[in-house]
C-alpha cells in the first residue's frame, strides 16, 4: 500500500474526488483510495514523527511513503513560483550545532551499519522513478520547525546546508521510514520564496494545481 502523506488537509484537497472512502486516526484526517492511504501529519517534525510512527506500527501492509506538500524556495535555488520540486535528501537543520549533530559526536539515528547526522537521503529507487515520470532533477530540501522569516535568513539557510526549499516536516518523515526501513519520496510544490512572508506575494493555489497534476500522472 502507498501511503501519501502531508502536513494538512488543504495540501491534499485535490485528492478527495479520487477517495474511495475517510477516516480518522488519533486525531488526523484520512482517505482511502485503490492501493492508496492518505493521512495529515500536522504541522511540523514532532507532529510528523509522532503521527507517522503511530500510523505504521498499526498498518504494517505500507510499503513506501510518498510526502506531498508546499515548498518555500531559496532565492539562489532558481525555483520559480508553482513549480514541482523532489528531494534528494531531507535536511534537519535545527538540530545540535549550527553545523549539525556530527561535531557533538553522536547521530540522529544509526541502523542497519549507518550513521545518520542531519541528512537523510532519499530512496533512490522511488525518487528516480518520479523523476523520471514528472522530468525532474531531485535537490536537498531543508525542515526546520521555524521557517525563515527574511531573505537574509533564508539565504544564510540556504548557504549553510546547500538546500533548496525549506518545509517543517519532511526530515522527519525521512527519518521514521529509514528507521523502519520503507522507501521513501518527497514531492512538493513552491508556494512562495522562503523568506517572504507576505501571503499576497505567495502563489499557493498555482502550488496546489501543479501538485495535481502531478499525481494525476503518477497515480
Amino acid at each position: 500500500m502507498e501511503l501519501f502523506l502531508s502536513a494538512t488537509p488543504f495540501e491534499a484537497e485535490f485528492l478527495a474526488g479520487r477517495a474511495e472512502g475517510s477516516f480518522r486516526f488519533r486525531g488526523r484526517s484520512g482517505l482511502t483510495g485503490s492501493g492508496w492511504v492518505w493521512l495529515e501529519l500536522g504541522v511540523g517534525k514532532v507532529n510528523a514523527a509522532m503521527t507517522l510512527a503511530a500510523f505504521l506500527e498499526a498498518h504494517p501492509e505500507v510499503s513506501r511513503i510518498l510526502v506531498l506538500g508546499l515548498a518555500g524556495a531559496y532565492p539562489a535555488s532558481g525555483l520559480g513560483l508553482g513549480e514541482l520540486v523532489l528531494a534528494s535528501e531531507e535536511i534537519q537543520a535545527d538540530l545540535g550545532t549550527e553545523r549539525g549533530l556530527e561535531p557533538l559526536g553522536f547521530p540522529a539515528l544509526s541502523v542497519r551499519g549507518r550513521r545518520y547526522y542531519n541528512r537523510f537521503p532519499a530512496e533512490a529507487g522511488f525518487t528516480a522513478e518520479l523523476a523520471q515520470k514528472l522530468g525532474l532533477k531531485p535537490l536537498p530540501f531543508l525542515t526546520a520547525d521555524k521557517v525563515s522569516e527574511t531573505i537574509t535568513e533564508a539565504e544564510a539557510r540556504a548557504r549553510r546546508w546547500r538546500a533548496a526549499a525549506e518545509n517543517m516536516e519532511g526530515a522527519a518523515v525521512a527519518q521514521v521510514a529509514l528507521w523502519r526501513g520503507l522507501p521513501w519520496a518527497e514531492l512538493r510544490a513552491i508556494s512562495n520564496l522562503a523568506g517572504v512572508r507576505e501571503r499576497a506575494r505567495w502563489r499557493v493555489e498555482d502550488a496546489l494545481d501543479a501538485l495535481k497534476r502531478a499525481m494525476v500522472r503518477l497515480f
